[in-house]
């Protein structure tokens, strides 16, 4: 018994240090990173398409992203995060976590788990008033991604959010657009 415990606890230990190691891009903590001031829950969920990304291990080699957000019964949100592997005809892939919301005051700033205990920030720092786009980071501006509701966004709007990006201290470099079927 005490040789399964010891066991479980380097699987969680080496299961931290490789989430640790998830991204590549460096922590930008200056400016402290703002978000929205509301987030309506109900009008945030349902289907996003992923339409650029800073680069990090769990989305790697991956097309046509997008993320499907559902209220659950205890107030939770299931996430449903899905790909298509190697290209735009490649296997699709599905990775499905739960989200809480942990400012009431806002409702912009989550944490979601795909694989408990492990929790990851899921700020909401950019949002359309009919929230037809999103955009999400976390306090370090490690992670990075720009949603829609469709599958392609508007040359013009890609440019205005890249803009403000850069203004609030990401690295544009680092941004990938995402092909969508």
């Amino acid at each position: 018994m005490k040789s399964k415990i010891i066991n479980i606890l380097i699987v969680i230990l080496f299961a931290g240090l490789g989430l640790a190691s998830c991204s590549n891009v460096p922590t930008q903590l200056d400016p402290p990173l703002a978000v929205v001031a509301n987030v309506d829950k109900q009008k945030y969920l349902g289907k996003w398409y992923e339409i650029a990304r800073y680069p990090h291990s769990f989305e790697e080699n991956c097309y046509a992203v997008t993320a499907k957000y559902e209220l659950q019964d205890d107030g939770s949100i299931r996430v449903t995060n899905r790909c298509y592997e190697g290209g735009l005809d490649g296997e699709l892939k599905e990775a499905v976590g739960t989200a809480y919301f942990v400012d009431n005051q806002s409702n912009a700033k989550l944490e979601v788990t795909f694989f408990w205990p492990f929790y990851g920030d899921y700020w909401i720092i950019d949002l359309d008033e009919n929230y037809q786009y999103a955009v999400v980071s976390e306090p370090k501006r490690q992670y990075l991604w720009i949603l829609s509701r469709t599958p392609t966004m508007d040359a013009s709007l890609y440019e205005q959010l890249s803009t403000k990006l850069k203004v609030n201290g990401f690295d544009l470099s680092l941004l990938n657009k995402t092909p969508q079927k």
